[in-house]
């Protein structure tokens, strides 16, 4: 699923016009962002939590010439799957099994 795809099923299930579907995932995804960029974590019960990891810098290959490269130290986003999203996800791959 793409996002104009996700903005046509919350169009669908919610009667807002596809503008407003938009702004709000596009306000939703600033804001994870935004609070990302200042340090901060976003925890949605039941389906997850945004955070930052901080890699260090380290020395890397470029892999066509061999050649060691120096990668530097970065924060990088990260996400965690809450319990019930794991347990969705997990329940619809089981069902899927037991189709076949």
């Amino acid at each position: 699923m793409n996002k104009a795809q996700l903005i046509d099923v919350i169009v669908k299930k919610t009667k807002i016009s596809k503008v407003q579907a938009g702004d709000v995932i596009n306000t939703f995804i600033a804001a994870i962002k935004g609070s990302l960029k200042s340090g901060d974590s976003v925890t949605l019960i039941g389906f997850g939590s945004f955070s930052t990891a901080k890699r260090a810098a380290r020395v890397g290959r470029n892999p066509k010439t061999g050649k060691e490269i120096k990668i530097p130290a970065t924060t990088t986003p990260k996400f965690k799957a809450g319990k019930a999203f794991k347990e969705a996800v997990a329940g619809a791959s089981s069902a899927a099994k037991k189709k076949k």
